[in-house]
């Protein structure tokens, strides 16, 4: 990951890393997204993680930091680190779409990104067939109200380029495009299926063997 994030940071590019669950020795990067968070108490222990004291008790001393924002001295970093550093929160339990408002209200908490697959499945309307139930609906709207209302962040996950304009239109900030485990199947199969042509051209390929191997078979080869 200390690769990856360095990498990504020389181009320019803010790095967001999203972590397993709220583990504060993995919060190390640029932003962060934290799943399953639950309560405003899970929230407060990520704060704590996230930032340097007086806000958080993160301890100061790594050798990585500074290179990751372009290297500025350890003094410049730890002067804007709180204030750079963007921490996001997964709302995609019950019991966290339950508690979005106390969470919301968290200081130190930037964004609360939804992910309505695990939302869906976690308050009984999963998503088929790409279909959102309206009760899942209204709880995204909750969400980013409670957001928009704590003066936060919001932001979402997506499957295609035209469900993130949706999200974008309804005035969510910070929405995916769409996954590299989607992306990458779907663009292969895409060139390989117009490398090898339409249905009709493969068809027709492969009556012209058949007729060339007949007329191997009948011809003077074939005497």
């Amino acid at each position: 990951m200390h690769e990856a994030v360095a990498a990504i940071a020389a181009c320019g590019v803010s790095p967001l890393v999203r972590i397993a669950a709220n583990e504060g020795w993995m919060v190390k990067t640029h932003g962060i997204i934290v799943p399953l968070l639950y309560t405003a108490d899970d929230a407060r222990r990520l704060v704590q993680s996230a930032k340097f004291p007086p806000v958080g008790n993160r301890g100061f001393g790594s050798p990585f930091p500074m290179e990751k924002f372009g290297g500025p001295t350890q003094t410049e970093y730890l002067q804007q680190a709180n204030d750079a550093l963007v921490t996001i929160v997964q709302i995609e339990t019950r019991e966290a779409l339950d508690n979005v408002d106390a969470i919301a209200k968290v200081p130190g908490i930037d964004v609360l990104f939804v992910g309505p697959f695990d939302l869906g499945n976690n308050i009984g309307h999963s998503i088929l067939d790409g279909k959102m139930h309206n009760e899942l609906k209204e709880a995204i709207g909750k969400i980013k109200r409670a957001a928009e209302e704590n003066q936060k962040r919001s932001g979402i996950y997506a499957t295609s380029g035209d469900q993130a304009r949706e999200f974008a239109d309804q005035g969510f900030n910070m929405v995916s495009v769409v996954a590299d485990m989607v992306a990458l199947p779907a663009y292969m199969t895409s060139a390989l299926t117009a490398a090898k042509g339409s249905y009709v051209h493969s068809a027709l390929n492969m009556g012209k063997g058949a007729m060339s191997g007949l007329a191997k078979m009948t011809g003077a080869e074939g005497k």
